[in-house]
């Protein structure tokens, strides 16, 4: 009896009150979830780590999950179980997810069939726990908020980072002129091997000189900006005519002046991949998985962190020192 109370277990990080790192605890007697109706039980393999989880679990976001709940939305792992109605997935397949119902940070995850994706043998689970949230939300800010086009300019302000390598890949394979920044002289190689034409240290005090120096009179066309509390006033300074920032990741305000969007009519946009619609969604996973196909979309996978140093790993991601391709966790 007991064997068989065990089998129905699993490990997974639970949060039991919003606060600093220390309140994710890694429990082993939290129950298996059972796949209901459109939905999929997957047996995880490697789970991203994205910075809007240490907001969300601090308390301090905009969206609050009741409590208690397991944390991560990007899983990627292998189809234990279907629920009704579900004929696009079957025991075995390996597959990713952009969310999760039942928390990614775990042994096992319950997704929504329709937030699920056969994960290609192009890639390992690693890389797959590296696609979802980094490049829909790269691909939703270039293009679906941020009308890129081929040919324009585009500058990926913290371009190491899980989003910032999903934007110089996207941003390249699609036709844009490149640039992006990093803190450190292996995050800028990182960079120049994913896509950028030229890369710049953010930390240099100079570095914005540097970019109008290379860019000329006419600035950049976009920015996508994963800092925009430290970066939004010289961002402003660096756009062409009809330039827009898309606001990715902020950490904080920040005084602007305002004129500086008058003088070249430019645009700031906020950048939410939780607002986008289904169809929304629906053209993020298609672009993704043609990319995928391409072999241009190639996720980096940086720190790698077992399930009982995910305290450590949510200190790590924001008080890191440049980031390096994407974070993830391995049950």
């Amino acid at each position: 009896i007991t064997m068989a109370a065990t089998r129905n277990v699993m490990r997974a990080v639970r949060v039991l009150e919003f606060g600093g790192p220390e309140v994710l605890k890694l429990q082993s007697d939290v129950l298996i979830p059972d796949p209901k109706e459109n939905q999929v039980l997957i047996k995880v393999h490697a789970c991203g780590v994205n910075p809007v989880e240490t907001y969300i679990r601090s308390g301090n976001y905009a969206r609050k999950p009741a409590l208690p709940y397991t944390p991560g939305s990007d899983v990627a792992g292998v189809v234990e179980g279907v629920g009704e109605h579900v004929t696009a997935f079957k025991k075995g397949d390996r597959v990713f997810t952009i969310a999760t119902i039942s928390g990614g940070y775990a042994d096992y995850a319950v997704a929504a069939a329709n937030k699920v994706f056969p994960l290609s043998d192009k890639l390992d689970f690693k890389q797959g726990a590296a696609i979802g949230i980094p490049y829909f939300t790269a691909y939703r800010a270039l293009f679906q908020k941020g009308c890129a086009k081929a040919g324009e300019s585009v500058l990926v302000h913290g371009a190491s980072g899980g989003v910032g390598i999903a934007a110089c890949q996207i941003a390249r394979a699609c036709g844009l002129k490149v640039l992006g920044t990093a803190g450190t002289k292996e995050g800028m190689n990182m960079v120049l091997r994913n896509g950028a034409h030229q890369a710049f240290n953010h930390r240099e005090a100079n570095y914005i000189d540097k970019i109008k120096e290379y860019t000329g009179m006419g600035g950049v066309d976009i920015i996508i900006e994963m800092l925009s509390n430290v970066n939004l006033a010289t961002d402003l300074q660096l756009l062409n005519y009809g330039g827009r920032v898309m606001v990715v990741g902020c950490r904080g305000p920040i005084e602007i002046n305002p004129r500086d969007t008058m003088s070249k009519e430019s645009s700031i946009t906020g950048v939410s991949l939780f607002l986008a619609t289904e169809e929304e969604k629906h053209e993020c996973a298609t672009a993704v998985l043609d990319g995928i196909e391409a072999g241009w979309l190639k996720p980096v996978v940086g720190s790698e962190y077992p399930l009982e140093k995910v305290v450590k790993a949510h200190e790590d991601i924001i008080h890191g020192g440049g980031a390096r391709g994407k974070m993830v966790l391995l049950p």
